[in-house]
Order: structure tokens, then sequence, then C-alpha cells
């Protein structure tokens, strides 16, 4: 942090820490540098003072006063009338209180910056604070390493891969330890539900399971697994958190469903064993219980293979996107569309998409804003027909009469399975192992050149197995998935989703919407509702919310969800829908409701701003799934119950609505109105729908 800092310079640090402990807190090498330096070393409690008045965790203004008062560039006393006019101006439209938090931010700021004077002894310091590290890939050593540390312009070009290719699962060796304040199990209150492992946006809490005879380290403090009937005794319970690689977020604590709170937060400092207990519980196999993935219990036992990215702490989107990955992960393609998703997706230098133990994972690449869906659609082409020529390969196989009957029923089963995920990997795993045990050529016209070499020849069925065996990778049903933002879904890419969608192939379209441009600073889109305040729509959207799901379902053939998370009811409905979505022999379109910071929320409770959401009727739950319609069923499902909530009450706890009632109260009041029509409009709709 002080590489640039010049001789006699002077140096802020965010902290809470006192003078007396900077010397254990900061590493040696800083404390020699701001020693050789003669630097002027100063410190502010900047998160603490954001908390105290009421901030929440923002902490720009609060610097930016500090900053102004040592940097001297103007007398502070100007310094601070400019600030305080200039927060006037940004944050008027957001309300009087805003700006008068922001004033007393400013003015708390200077009364909390304080000056630590720099012993002559650190410029010979080795002893301080040591950096968390954890055994890493050469990788991530010899290149990624240098880039987080600002020293990537000092590695070669062949350091690269020049076709673009990283590895993954990279991100778990970074250990940021960028949050304050971190979750901490209480076992006895805990009902296993597992709610916090699903809503955590970085995969940094989860349920673990191991069995009752395997040694523990003392402080990995577990409980009995409440399972099955079947299992029951049989495994120990234990939600982990990892302090390192959580953000802080809260989403946790705020969303645990016991009576009493099964999770409490607590200053990381105090969790270091937790680090190690991580390690621990990572280290055993990942169990595979009798409950069942379709229940938020059972799917968060599954191992998540999008981990620890660089989304915003309580990220409205990624609860998805790792919940995808934990369902159909060993075995996803994904295209992905620039934005939001893209970038926490596929940052430089790290990789948070990941393998399991076996290898597996999903297969990620990002094309352009305006092309994603063609580009996903390319994708599964090529996988189709490469699959296809696999099946003809089989089919060759089994026409080989000398074949093995183990070959024989094998390749059958996995022709008739072949394009069901589950059952395509479990025949295909048993068509391999039936290949390489070989086939017996005993009294065939091939059994002398069969012994010769070793038992293997030129004949018919062992070119056959050879060729099944080079494209054993395809065996597996390909689960291929196009995500994206509703910038893309909704507007820019609208027309290549509508044309893949109307192609009746498989593929899987996640969007995920927060009804602006999130990534690119918070424009309106055609996602965004009525009366909602973005850029591009200052004065409010004067037109409603393009229905994409109803578009996609006026094709008949097209499966299409609007989920949520916040509740258990809806995340079931959620479970539901992905796996009805997965399992669908046709495109499926999954409209999945994101929380955003650009909506002017707390995002700790972004969870809960979901189930506002829902019970408002501003997010109807429904499933339409062509598949009942070929049963003679409605294909249609209005999963959410009649509104509980009042949507004036909800839209008005967003800055992106509660703005506009400030700053243009005659206007705001007909586009409410109108909004809130619409909404019961889209709702009667489909409660006709779902009566036929």
């Amino acid at each position: 942090m002080i590489g640039d800092l010049k001789e006699g310079g002077t140096f802020l640090l965010n902290a809470h820490w006192t003078a007396e402990q900077m010397n254990e807190m900061l590493p040696a090498e800083m404390k020699k540098a701001l020693a050789v330096k003669k630097a002027k070393f100063y410190a502010i409690d900047a998160i603490g003072i954001a908390a105290k008045v009421g901030m929440g965790n923002r902490t720009n203004t609060i610097m930016q006063a500090a900053f102004f008062k040592l940097a001297q560039v103007i007398p502070y006393e100007a310094a601070d009338e400019y600030m305080k006019a200039a927060a006037k101006k940004s944050y008027a439209k957001k309300g009087d209180a805003v700006v008068k938090k922001n004033w007393d931010a400013i003015d708390a700021a200077i009364d909390g910056l304080f000056e630590i004077p720099v012993p002559a002894e650190w410029a010979n310091a080795t002893s301080g604070a040591v950096a968390a590290e954890v055994p890493a890939t050469e990788h991530f050593n010899t290149v990624i390493k240098p880039i987080l540390a600002h020293n990537g312009d000092s590695l070669p070009v062949s350091a690269f891969n020049p076709a673009g290719i990283v590895p993954v699962g990279t991100t778990k060796f970074e250990k940021r330890g960028t949050a304050v304040n971190v979750p901490v199990w209480i076992p006895e209150n805990c009902i296993q539900c597992n709610t916090c492992s699903l809503v955590c946006p970085h995969a940094a809490i989860r349920p673990i399971l191991i069995a009752n005879e395997t040694e523990k380290p003392a402080a990995f403090i577990t409980k009995d697994a409440n399972l099955t009937p079947a299992e029951k005794g049989k495994y120990q319970f234990r939600i982990q958190v990892s302090p390192l690689d959580c953000t802080g977020c809260g989403s946790c604590v705020e969303s645990c469903i016991a009576k009493v709170k099964a999770l409490e937060l607590k200053p990381l400092e105090t969790q270091a064993v937790e680090a190690t207990n991580w390690d621990f519980a990572m280290a055993q196999p990942v169990v595979k219980t009798g409950v069942s993935t379709t229940l938020v219990k059972g799917s968060q036992f599954l191992q998540p293979l999008f981990e620890f990215s660089g989304a915003c702490a309580g990220c409205g989107e990624t609860p998805y996107v790792k919940l995808v990955t934990q369902l159909f992960g060993d075995r996803m393609m994904i295209a992905n569309a620039t934005g939001c998703s893209s970038i926490y997706g596929g940052s430089a230098p790290t990789c948070p998409y990941t393998v399991n133990a076996e290898g597996h994972g999903p297969a990620w690449a990002n094309s352009l804003f305006e092309d994603n869906a063609e580009f996903g659609f390319g994708m599964n082409l090529a996988i189709t027909q490469r699959r296809a020529k696999l099946a003809e390969k089989v089919k060759a196989l089994l026409a080989v009469e000398w074949a093995s009957a183990e070959i024989k029923e094998a390749g059958q089963a996995w022709l008739d399975n072949m394009d069901d995920g589950k059952l395509s990997k479990e025949y295909g795993d048993k068509l391999v192992a039936a290949c390489k045990d070989g086939i017996d050529l005993s009294g065939t016209p091939y059994e002398a050149e069969w012994i010769k070499n070793g038992k293997k020849c030129t004949c018919d069925a062992c070119v056959a197995a050879e060729a099944v065996l080079a494209d054993a990778d395809l065996l597996t049903k390909k689960s291929v998935w196009i995500f994206g933002g509703d910038g893309w879904a909704y507007d820019i890419g609208y027309g290549g989703v509508d044309h893949v969608l109307a192609q009746g192939q498989d593929v899987n379209v996640l969007v995920l919407d927060t009804e602006v441009y999130s990534n690119t600073g918070g424009q309106s889109s055609k996602s965004t509702p009525t009366g909602s305040v973005a850029r591009f729509a200052a004065a409010g959207k004067r037109t409603k919310k393009k229905d994409l799901g109803m578009m996609a379902m006026s094709y008949g053939y097209v499966y299409v969800a609007s989920v949520a998370l916040g509740t258990p009811a809806n995340a079931a409905q959620l479970l539901k829908a992905l796996h009805e979505a997965e399992a669908y022999k046709g495109p499926s379109l999954v409209i999945a409701y994101a929380p955003c910071i650009n909506h002017g929320i707390n995002m700790t409770k972004s969870q809960a701003e979901i189930k506002k959401a829902v019970e408002a009727g501003y997010w109807p739950l429904y499933r339409y799934n062509p598949a009942l319609a070929e049963e003679g069923k409605n294909p249609f499902t209005l999963d959410s119950k009649d509104p509980t909530g009042s949507y004036r009450d909800f839209i008005l706890g967003e800055t992106r609505y509660a703005s506009l009632q400030k700053q243009f109260p005659d206007v705001a009041e007909g586009l409410f109105a109108k909004a809130e029509e619409d909404a019961a409009v889209r709702l009667g709709n489909y409660k006709k729908m779902a009566d036929k």
C-alpha cells in the first residue's frame, strides 16, 4: 500500500486498532517502509464511524474528509463546505436523512482522525502481522500472486496460455480477509435447515457432514446430524464458516429461521481458529445424503462449484449462480453475457468456478454483451453434434458380435438414456469400465493377433472400443446454461435470446434480474418497472416492465419460471423450477429476482427484501412446463399466493422509488398508481392462466 509513498509523505490507514496495537498488527515490511520514508502516519476507524452515524459500510465520505484534512490542498474550512454542498446535491433526492448522515460522517471523520508516531526502531522491524498462507498451485504462486500484488507487468507473455484458458478454483487461495465481522455458529440453536448456506453470496458458509468415527480437532464442534431415518446416527453435523473468504454481509444471520438465532456476527480477529477448522472441513469427503436435492437442506450438502467471487457483499445474484452449480455444476457449460455475472465470474487473475474431487466442474466462457445467447447456442450445437457421432460409435461397437456382454448391456443402456444427466453418467461410466477391461477374442478369427499383441488388436470391436474411450468425456450429458442480467436478456441481447428459445433445442437460460443495468452505473432497462428512478429515467420510468416470461410462454414449447429466494417456501419453488428446467428436453428460461445495491437498500437484508417483493405481489412466482401439456394438464402453475403485503409500502422502502416521491411528488403518485395497477393486471392474467 505504501510502495509509491514519497519520503516525508502522509499515509492514512482505515483501521480500528489503537496506536499501541499497530506494532503488532502491521507487517514488518510495512513498518520498515514507514520508518525509512520518515512518513507521517494517521489512522481512522472509518468503518466504526460509518456504523455509528448510520452509513452502514459506506466509508467513502469519511475517508474523503480525512484526506482533505491531511492533504490541505485547500483550507479545510472550505473543503468542509464544498463536501457538504456536494453531499446535498448528490443525495438530496434520497431524502434529508441521507444528507444528514453524510454531513455527520464528515464531522465525525475529523474527530476520529489521529496520528500515530512512527518509532525509529521500526526501520529494523522483523516482527508483525503475517498474511495468511495456504498451500496453492504453481500457477497461483508464479502468475496470480504477482498480479494480486500489482506486479503483473513483470510477468513475461509466455506465462499466459495463448488460448486464453486459465485454471479454475483459484479464488480459494486468496484469503482476502475483507470482513470486519464474520458469522459464528451457535450449535445448540441450529435446526439444521441449511438456509444460511443457500443465501450466502460467496459460498463462505457451508453445512458439513462427517462420519461419527472421524477424528476431528477439539475446536471442531459438531452435533448429531438430522438426516433420513436410514442415516440416523451415522453422521455429525456442523455449519462451517471460512472467515478469510467471508465478506461480512450478514445475509446468513438475517436469514436464519431458527427461533433463537443460530448465527451471530463477531470480529474477524476473534475467529482465527475457524480458518483451521475450514481447512479440516474442506479435506473431508462430500457426503451424499438421502435428503432430496429438491429441498433446501439436501441441496446445500452438495458442493458449490462457484465460490468466493468478487461480487458485492450481500449480492442478490450470486446465490442463484452458486445453487445452479451445486445441482448441475459437474457437467455444466456456461456462456456468460457481459455484465455483473461476467465480472464476478471471470475477473482476472483468479477464477471462482471450481471442480469437485473428481476434477469435474463448470466450463465457463464470456463472449460479448449482444451475442451471448447465440454463443451459448453454438456450444450446444457443437456438443449435440459430437455426441450424435459418439452414439454412432457406440452403435458400431454393439454391432460387433464378439463385443462382451458387459459392453453390450452398458452401451445399450447408455444409448437409451444418453439425454438424461444422471443416467448417462451412470451407464457411461459402466461402458468405459467395460471397454477398458478389454474384449475377449478367444475363438474368434482375431484370437492369434489378439494374444500376440498383448490382448489388443485391430478388429472391429477393439477399434470401436478405443474410439468410444477417446470421446469418453462426451458420455455424460452436458448441461448447457446461458447466464446474464436483465440489460442483456431484456434489451441488448433480447433478439438473440428470442432466437435461441425459438429453436426448440435443449438449452437453459438464467436471467439474473436486478431491473437495472447494475454493472454499468444503474441505467434503466426494459426490465425497470414503472416509477423506478434510474439513469436515463431520472424522473421515474414512464413505461411498464417488459414481461419477458409471458413473451417466452407464447411459444408454447419453452419452459419458463419466475423465481426468487427470500423464504424457505420461495426457495422450494426455486429448486423445483431449476430441476424441471434442466430436465426439460427443450429450451428453458428461468428469471430470478436479484436485489441490487442500485435499489438503494441495505444489502444485509437483501433476502428480506425479496420476501417483501413476493408478498406484495411485486414479483410473482410461477412455472410454465410444456411437458405437462403433453400429459393433458395445465402447463402453468402460479406458485405465489395472493399478496399479503402492501405494494406501495414495499416500493417506498427502496430509494429507487422513494427518491421519486421526494423530488417529483405529483408525478410519483401517478406513476406509483400505474405501477400498482400494472402489477395487479399481470397477476390477474397469471391467475386466469392457472385456472384453465
